[in-house]
């Protein structure tokens, strides 16, 4: 749902103060809110997270709803679900009193959007090409609807996809083969 009809820029966005505590992303210069996650999609996320920890990725490398500015044909912010910061994304963000990965700061190693019920078109291609324009190295599209586990690589500046369904394996181009499926991903479990 479009908040504004005005378009802001991202300057006028990171200062934007409506006094809730609704969540807003702003796409193309519009102010949209977020709906709340669904339980399944928050029990995903939160999976996602307590796996990556008990890999060894320490946790001031992992972040849940940090925003990143990406590029679209106006400022346009997006809130993964689960992020992978690199040391040096993770050292920029220190200290910052917004946890907003901004355009000159390197981008994460890992994005995890969790497909909503109506929003595919969303995260399987505007933020694809988003975090592509982003070089962000692995993008992963968990699809509770469809059953499935995207994992996009970027590869001289395309991504290349591989689909996990069932109980395959999932195997990361950043952190190798997983002991995961997509089944026990979807189940958050």
């Amino acid at each position: 749902m479009t908040v504004t009809s005005q378009k802001m820029t991202l300057e006028e966005y990171l200062t934007y103060d409506d006094g809730t505590d609704n969540v807003y992303e702003l796409v193309n210069g519009e102010l949209v809110e977020m709906p709340p996650e669904s339980e399944l999609n928050r029990r995903i996320a939160s999976f996602l997270f307590a796996y990556f920890l008990q890999q060894g990725i320490p946790a001031y490398r992992l972040t849940m709803k940090t925003e990143i500015v990406v590029s679209g044909s106006r400022a346009t912010t997006r809130f993964p679900d689960v992020m992978v910061l690199s040391d040096e994304l993770a050292a920029a963000l220190e200290g910052a009193s917004r946890s907003t990965v901004m355009p000159e700061m390197p981008p994460p190693l890992l994005v995890v959007e969790v497909v909503s019920p109506g929003q595919e078109k969303r995260d399987y291609r505007y933020k694809r090409s988003e975090y592509a324009a982003r070089a962000i190295a692995e993008y992963w599209i968990v699809d509770p609807m469809q059953q499935r586990v995207t994992v996009l690589e970027w590869v001289e500046g395309l991504y290349e996809e591989q689909v996990y369904e069932a109980d395959s394996p999932i195997a990361s181009p950043l952190f190798g083969a997983l002991n995961l499926t997509t089944s026990r991903v979807l189940q958050g479990q």
